[in-house]
């Protein structure tokens, strides 16, 4: 058994890709919402609780923590969930598999790969790396096996993200994308599909543990780029996108919590952000989805909605 703590977009195709190999899953959230599928088991049930989360774990092969509390609660929200995440895999035996970001690396002068340091200050980056640590710490003393998985920012049908929320879903509407940041900057997209992918290989293959894996994914693009290539594979007209300037974006949230969280990882749509995931793919032998794919199936999902 397989237990997934979230049911958002990579936790609901983890699950879904675990049951499509005969797998059994258990996807525990507040709710008990999540993806009604064969061998999934959907449970409502708070994850912060370590003694229930344990419970709910114990006898399972892998705990991935596909987690997502509000950006603005991150401070307050993690470690209790963290905690408990830690405490259930060490109790129950299960490998615990992370959903990370990019955030715990801060801004960076080249590409992100294999061998960039963590070096993220800003209290809420930072806090992605002392999970990290804790973990890798409790995972070198014995106590239990953990990976991490660590993605771009995400794209593909049904992802949440810049790419799909500031740009496809109005560029393939005719629409015209306000996006933050340099919109002729690269920047790494990664699917959705080739996360869950990655999550399910560190789970069960030795080798992944005890160390974080960049998930696979395609060369970068700008933001302007993907969105006029969007609209020319789904057969729609030229892409319009226009740049929000910082101080506009500043001012916006005062009145928007979405746009003030969007100041601390600015940085990343300012200069171009890239993500080297040729390690991963090598020792794996995973490769990322085309973007063309991902770019023409996300496009023809707004157009058709």
């Amino acid at each position: 058994m397989h237990v997934i703590v979230g049911a958002g977009p990579v936790g609901s195709a983890t699950a879904l890709l675990l049951a499509e190999r005969g797998e059994q899953v258990r996807i525990v959230t507040r709710r008990g919402a999540g993806p009604q599928a064969p061998g999934i088991e959907l449970v409502a049930a708070d994850a912060s609780d370590a003694t229930r989360l344990a419970e709910l774990t114990e006898g399972a092969t892998a705990l991935y923590n596909c987690a997502n509390p509000a950006y603005h609660r991150w401070l307050t929200d993690w470690p209790p969930l963290a905690a408990a995440l830690l405490h259930a895999a060490e109790t129950s035996g299960a490998v615990l598999v992370t959903m990370g970001n990019l955030y715990g690396y801060g801004p960076v002068t080249g590409p992100i790969t294999h061998h960039t340091p963590l070096a993220a200050t800003h209290p809420k980056l930072a806090m992605r790396v002392r999970m990290w640590e804790d973990a890798l710490a409790a995972h070198r003393a014995g106590r239990l096996r953990t990976t991490e998985a660590r993605a771009s920012d995400f794209a593909g049908p049904g992802s949440y993200g810049v790419l799909n929320e500031m740009a496809l879903s109005r560029t393939a509407k005719g629409g015209t994308a306000y996006v933050m940041g340099d919109p002729d900057a690269p920047h790494s997209w990664t699917a959705i599909a080739d996360v869950a992918r990655t999550l399910v290989t560190l789970a069960t293959d030795e080798r992944a543990w005890g160390q974080a894996w960049l998930v696979p994914t395609p060369p970068a693009i700008s933001i302007r780029q993907a969105a006029r290539r969007a609209n020319e594979l789904a057969g729609l007209p030229p892409a319009k996108v226009s740049r929000v300037p910082y101080p506009v974006l500043w001012a916006a949230g005062l009145f928007s919590t979405m746009l003030r969280e969007m100041r601390t990882t600015h940085y990343q749509f300012a200069a171009p952000f890239v993500l080297d995931s040729s390690h991963t793919e090598q020792v794996f032998g995973l490769k990322p989805t085309p973007l063309d794919e991902t770019l023409a199936a996300t496009a023809a999902s707004y157009r058709d909605a």
